[in-house]
């Protein structure tokens, strides 16, 4: 593995303390591969071999039952995913595929677990990234029960906009997607896009256009005990855009 890629994985709060022998054992049985769009990486169901860090692309997180689909998460460079079922060495919860090309660093579970047991800076790291992807998927679970439609897609709008106040920025993901993510169909999605022009924002693509910042914040009507972030959330929480909810 590359010492780049290495200083990355590092610079992670879930790694950032860990003891400098630690880190390196876990990195040894580590490995840094490169996948192609639309790769399977898991299956949902099948044993957690490996704690995944995405270092270059995009991977959804998704799930399936009965001929039915839904996007749970979208992770982006660089983080983690499938923590939770790596320590506790059970099934993943979620499939996984790329997006786009992708690399992708593999660390196998059961050297996780023996840093785990090992060092204590790195098992308060962990706790401290799952109470995080934890209260993040609560969020999640809020927003789609207690907000209408064209409320979830404003919020969503919102939380992605730049915060240095620029108006235009583009969609991260596909509209297909993000229809999933905030459980709409895509019909759906598109009706709530066009009812939200009259409160200033335009989407062409995957642009989009805030003319009418107030606007859009009264149809969201944000709170932080939906939308966040925790004051202390770390990487967990940190960028929406990197982690939404969060790769558990």
């Amino acid at each position: 593995m590359r010492d780049a890629d290495l200083e990355e994985i590092r610079a992670l709060s879930l790694f950032r303390d860990m003891d400098d022998v630690h880190f390196a054992a876990l990195m040894r049985g580590a490995y840094h591969q490169s996948f192609p769009p639309q790769v399977t990486l898991i299956e949902e169901g099948q044993a957690a071999d490996f704690l995944h860090v995405v270092t270059e692309g995009a991977v959804e997180m998704y799930a399936g039952w009965e001929g039915r689909e839904t996007t749970m998460a979208v992770v982006r460079p660089v983080s983690t995913f499938i923590l939770a079922a790596c320590i506790n060495d059970a099934p993943y919860l979620m499939s996984a595929r790329t997006l786009v090309p992708s690399r992708i660093v593999l660390i196998p579970g059961s050297d996780l677990r023996t840093a785990f047991a090992k060092d204590p800076a790195f098992a308060k790291a962990i706790v401290g990234e799952l109470a995080g992807c934890y209260r993040s998927v609560v969020r999640h679970a809020k927003d789609l029960k207690l907000r209408a439609s064209r409320e979830r897609l404003a919020a969503y709008l919102l939380r992605h906009t730049p915060a240095d106040g620029t108006k235009e920025f583009d969609l991260q993901i596909e509209k297909r997607l993000l229809a999933s993510y905030l459980g709409m169909t895509p019909e759906n999605l598109s009706r709530a896009l066009r009812s939200l022009r009259d409160d200033g924002v335009t989407v062409e693509g995957q642009r989009v256009t805030i003319s009418d910042l107030d606007g859009l914040i009264a149809v969201a009507r944000p709170t932080a005990l939906i939308d966040g972030p925790d004051c202390c959330s770390g990487e967990a929480a940190e960028s929406p855009s990197r982690r939404d909810p969060g790769g558990l």
